[in-house]
């Protein structure tokens, strides 16, 4: 029960910064449809649920996958905390340019600096990552189905952005496409 706490604690530290940091933000010149949000925000939802709501324990998915060990807890509590360091360290650099669905902001920079200098999508990696920590310390079959959706709807998501920041900028996308990773990073 104290793993649910500990996984729990670095998530209610991101929904507080992202709240907090979400009221600075420019004017959207342009965005994905809410459609297309809504499709990817319900797989995104469903995984978070499965991960963290006991009304996920049904059938197979309430049962353990391996026999829950100290070691496997602590892992899994770190994970959850550098995954979350990672979103905020990211979600830091995109300053103003950060909006909840995939869009363009006023004046839209490429950031290059902090977690974006390796990789394109450090919070979606920083979310992903938290969540296989919370899955790892709850070691359920429902946190490993909540993590794969979570997953899934952050690619799909990121294959947006990457659509329209290559749209956006071009050239110099291409080339930051090339020296940084997708999702893992690239040194």
């Amino acid at each position: 029960m104290i793993w649910s706490y500990l996984v729990g604690g670095p998530w209610i530290v991101f929904a507080v910064y992202w709240f907090a940091s979400a009221l600075k933000t420019r004017r959207t010149v342009s965005q994905e449809s809410l459609v297309s949000r809504y499709r990817v925000l319900f797989l995104e939802i469903l995984g978070f649920v499965l991960l963290f709501s006991k009304a996920g324990n049904i059938g197979v998915l309430r049962y353990r996958i391996l026999p829950q060990t100290y070691t496997l807890a602590v892992i899994g509590v770190v994970l959850t905390w550098i995954g979350i360091a990672l979103a905020i360290w990211a979600r830091w650099h995109l300053g103003q340019y950060w909006s909840v669905r995939v869009s363009l902001k006023e004046d839209h920079k490429l950031i290059r600096t902090g977690p974006y200098a390796y990789f394109r999508h450090p919070i979606y990696s920083g979310i992903d990552l938290a969540a296989i920590g919370g899955a790892l310390a709850i070691d359920r079959w429902r946190g490993i189905v909540g993590v794969a959706l979570i997953v899934l709807g952050y690619w799909i998501k990121a294959k947006k952005e990457e659509s329209m920041l290559s749209a956006q900028f071009g050239e110099p996308f291409q080339e930051h496409c090339h020296n940084t990773g997708f999702l893992f990073p690239k040194f």
